[in-house]
């Protein structure tokens, strides 16, 4: 087809405007250089230039082949880069995270590696960490920032603080201002994270008891629904304390005092990559999230 020199040449004759200066500069004859933009239209079967006129000019095929051209020979030069700086992150990172994350430190540690790695651009998958297990398993994303429990073998699991979780309501829900029982819990339609979750399965170990009323108990792999939903009478909710302290829809919830027997426990995140893959990203991603880790973001708005 062509090579790169060609893509050069022509980059020169239209910059010097005319082929006898492009020739000066690879020390060549008028006539060489002529030779090679002619075996080159041959080649693509069109003309590059208007040689009607003394003036060098491109044709709209020369003018989109020139521009095309330039495109691949900026791929060539950012890939020549990439390989000669093994050391200096670029190119695309896959990063999965569950959606408490995106509700706390993911924005902030986004920017604090775009700020670090210029050279990186981030391609995002949210979902449940059981499905972040998987794809990190079968190499859909490089680094997963997920629930401890579903780190895949083999993987290293950096881990993060504890998340707590608490029970919310809409703010003109009236509740008492005791701590809630089991029984009381229950006669409301809850919701929260969704089905096969470890809070999920931790709700319906609360309230199954024979003794125990047992609740509409609503699952969605939408944080945010089960936030807007609590926000609107819907349900009482279980969500990450910290995730709606930092929302700005905290207006309108209110957290509900309960019962010892009511406590959740504190979701255990981890920042997961194979490192014979990824030692490198994971590395500077977790360095990235200890930075935020658990930040109040309305403290530093």
């Amino acid at each position: 087809m062509f090579e790169f020199k060609d893509i050069e040449i022509l980059q020169d004759i239209i910059k010097a405007g005319g082929f006898r200066a492009a020739a000066q500069k690879y020390n060549l004859s008028q006539s060489a250089i002529s030779a090679r933009v002619s075996g080159l239209e041959k080649k693509l079967g069109m003309k590059l230039f208007d040689r009607s006129n003394r003036q060098v000019r491109l044709t709209a095929a020369g003018l989109r082949f020139i521009e095309e051209a330039q495109r691949l020979s900026r791929a060539r030069d950012r890939i020549w880069q990439e390989l000669t700086h093994p050391g200096e992150l670029s190119g695309t990172i896959r990063i999965g995270v569950a959606e408490t994350i995106v509700h706390t430190l993911l924005t902030d540690m986004l920017n604090k590696l775009k700020d670090d790695f210029p050279k990186v651009r981030f391609e995002l998958s949210v979902d449940t960490s059981g499905q972040l297990g998987r794809a990190l398993d079968d190499d859909e994303v490089d680094v997963a920032i997920m629930l401890r429990e579903s780190v895949p073998n083999g993987a290293v699991a950096a881990p993060l603080k504890p998340v707590e979780l608490g029970w919310y309501c809409a703010e003109d829900m009236e509740i008492d201002e005791n701590p809630l029982s089991l029984n009381e819990l229950a006669s409301h339609a809850i919701v929260t994270f969704p089905k096969g979750t470890p809070p999920f399965r931790e709700i319906e170990s609360i309230f199954s008891a024979p003794d125990i009323s047992q609740p509409a108990l609503n699952g969605s792999a939408s944080l945010s629904t089960v936030k807007y939903l609590v926000a609107g009478g819907f349900g009482i909710g279980v969500l990450p304390r910290l995730m709606v302290q930092n929302s700005v829809l905290d207006e309108h919830i209110k957290p509900i005092p309960v019962c010892q027997e009511a406590s959740l426990t504190a979701l255990h995140f981890v920042i997961a990559y194979f490192p014979e893959r990824n030692s490198e990203i994971g590395g500077a991603i977790h360095e990235a999230a200890k930075l935020f880790d658990q930040t109040d973001l309305k403290k530093r708005s």
